[in-house]
């Protein structure tokens, strides 16, 4: 069996590298975009942080416990009503529902 050179393994790990670094910023970035969406729309009656106090509604920190959160970014894109009058009718677009799911994966107790 031929040994590759030192120079390649190299290069071949520092692509690894570079491709995870890229993906971790990509997921950070989608959690971010997510926490901002959900601040502006939900922040009134929801907690949106890992902690804190809703006001009228479950926090956000507890969604998972009784909701599939991988079911979460089609429900958004469809548009998401509630039975109560106050809450009004969201619908994101399918990047901005995967965003919305992916800062609710990162906060869940």
């Amino acid at each position: 069996m031929k040994h590759l050179p030192r120079t390649f393994l190299s290069l071949v790990l520092g692509l690894l590298a570079s491709i995870s670094l890229v993906n971790t910023a990509h997921a950070q970035d989608q959690i971010r975009r997510g926490r901002a969406l959900l601040q502006e729309f939900c922040t009134p009656c929801h907690a949106i942080g890992r902690t804190g106090v809703s006001h009228r509604a479950p926090p956000f920190s507890q969604l998972g416990r009784n909701f599939d959160l991988d079911q979460f970014p089609r429900l958004l894109e469809r548009g998401i009503s509630s039975t109560h009058p106050g809450m009004p009718e969201f619908k994101f677009s399918e990047d901005d529902a995967h965003a919305a799911a992916a800062y609710l994966r990162s906060i869940q107790r």
